[in-house]
């Protein structure tokens, strides 16, 4: 017997107010006998503190617990028999908010927080047997709309020398360099690469590499206390060697799909991104200058 959920939608991407429709595929080579099939749809935001913060706050581990954004069980099939072969029950679902919820937030797959959606069908077949059941995520995202905060985007116009870096190893050596550049926007559609140019005025240690870090920044918690956290998604080189001094190098990076969203600020959480300019330099300690830049992403 083989349980299976066949959505409507190849691309598995639904928005806030449509109807969630597919089939509930069963297939037995015998009749089968049943006490009943259920589906259940469930959206959650999973939230979880960083070990360094385990400890810290006991005061705020009820804002650590899942956010639910979405649930409904619905009966696709009363307790009785399914003849041999395969047998197709669809089944409809609104995807409405609870009235806890605000809305439902964009699906996204992090470090500390998750936005998951998912379908879930169960068989129950008494209790000699064990139940059935199959679940299937599938994708929320928010309808393409301008915000306000896009009039506010504006381009950034960097320098970096010694001058001009905070240093935290004060025995560190700092090579003598100068690089300038320009990043496009500070407000991102997430459906555009994220754009700009570097350029190497004059260093007189030779360059390794440039990269570019794409960073989540993740912060759970409450009025009492939060965890705030910052890793890595991405990191793409756009330069290798020591570069010709005075080239415009272009950067160019896609946001990937699930790993990042439009950034979001709730109560107890927020998911924000940054990206990080990274100059690693040929010497002995392999020195690496770091410049970042906050961004706001947004679907657009």
């Amino acid at each position: 017997m083989a349980l299976e959920i066949k959505l409507k939608r190849a691309s598995k991407i639904y928005y806030e107010g449509e109807v969630l429709s597919g089939l509930l595929l069963i297939s037995s080579k015998t009749d089968l006998h049943h006490q009943g099939i259920n589906l259940s749809v469930d959206g959650n935001i999973n939230l979880q503190l960083s070990s360094k913060s385990v400890g810290v706050f006991e005061a705020f581990y009820n804002s650590a617990k899942p956010v639910n954004l979405l649930h409904y069980v619905i009966e696709v099939s009363k307790p009785g028999r399914l003849p041999a072969g395969k047998t197709e029950i669809p089944f409809e679902v609104p995807l409405k908010p609870k009235s806890s919820a605000k809305a439902l937030y964009e699906t996204y797959h992090g470090v500390y927080i998750n936005v998951v959606y998912t379908v879930k069908a169960e068989m129950k077949t008494g209790l000699l047997k064990k139940d059935s059941s199959v679940q299937t995520e599938f994708l929320v995202e928010y309808k393409t709309e301008v915000p306000e905060i896009v009039s506010n985007s504006k381009k950034v116009d960097f320098v970096i020398d010694p001058q001009r870096i905070r240093i935290k190893d004060k025995s560190l050596v700092v090579p003598d360099f100068r690089v300038e550049g320009t990043m496009d926007n500070t407000v991102h559609s997430i459906l555009k690469p994220y754009t700009g140019t570097v350029r190497v005025a004059h260093s007189h240690t030779p360059l390794r590499s440039i990269e570019v870090q794409l960073v989540r920044v993740e912060t759970v918690g409450c009025a009492e206390g939060y965890s705030r956290d910052s890793t890595e998604i991405q990191n793409i080189q756009i330069a290798e060697g020591d570069i010709c001094r005075d080239l415009d190098i272009p950067v160019h990076m896609v946001f990937p799909r699930l790993f990042s969203c439009p950034t979001v600020q709730s109560t107890n959480f927020k998911i924000e991104f940054e990206v990080n300019l990274v100059l690693v330099f040929r010497d002995e300690k392999n020195t690496c200058i770091t410049e970042n830049f906050p961004i706001t992403i947004a679907r657009y």
